[in-house]
């Protein structure tokens, strides 16, 4: 099995190809996130994916797409399933690059954060699997959470403190700012 791995940032992505590689694995990166705000979060973490790849060897295949505008038009009106809508979004990418490239599954480092949605991940990678002919590996690297962070530090990778798009850097900052910004408001 070769697997086209979504890297969704550096420090997720240490666990799970460490894990592949462990297992003999034959594996790539894919860096596709247009949902990453602002553009200057956006080259912190490509940056980082660049030392990384670097430190480890591992090869990647960049879309190196800045694609704020489309990210808002998949996600302005889902509320709470927007999540999906960006999972969708760059998984699409990924199974689409793994057919174009010859790989025979993709997969993401999604699966590694405890933050985000692991069964809406899983559901939408089967729905894109059946949709595009091509195998989703499904591996829980939630497992390796600490250990990922431990590697990651080590590694003086940059760390991200939300999840990439504008609603969650508002969820992230909201509170701290309403403490600080009387009558403040969110939507």
């Amino acid at each position: 099995m070769n697997v086209l791995l979504h890297i969704c940032c550096a420090n997720c992505a240490v666990f799970p190809i460490d894990v592949l590689k462990k297992r003999g694995i034959e594996a790539a990166g894919f860096w596709y996130n247009p949902n990453i705000h602002p553009l200057t979060e956006y080259a912190l973490r490509l940056d980082a994916v660049g030392q990384l790849i670097s430190h480890n060897g591992f090869e990647i295949y960049y879309d190196n797409y800045y694609g704020l505008t489309e990210f808002i038009e998949i996600a302005v009106h889902k509320g709470k399933d927007r999540c999906a809508a960006c999972y969708r979004m760059r998984l699409t990418q990924t199974a689409l690059k793994a057919k174009e490239l010859g790989y025979s599954a993709f997969s993401t480092t999604l699966l590694y954060s405890i933050y985000q949605k692991y069964e809406v991940i899983v559901e939408t990678a089967a729905d894109i699997s059946n949709q595009y002919s091509i195998e989703f590996y499904e591996e829980d690297f939630r497992k390796g959470w600490r250990e990922g962070i431990e590697m990651s530090i080590k590694l003086s990778l940059y760390r991200q403190k939300y999840c990439g798009c504008i609603y969650s850097e508002m969820e992230r900052y909201a509170g701290k700012m309403k403490k600080t910004i009387d009558g403040l408001r969110l939507s």
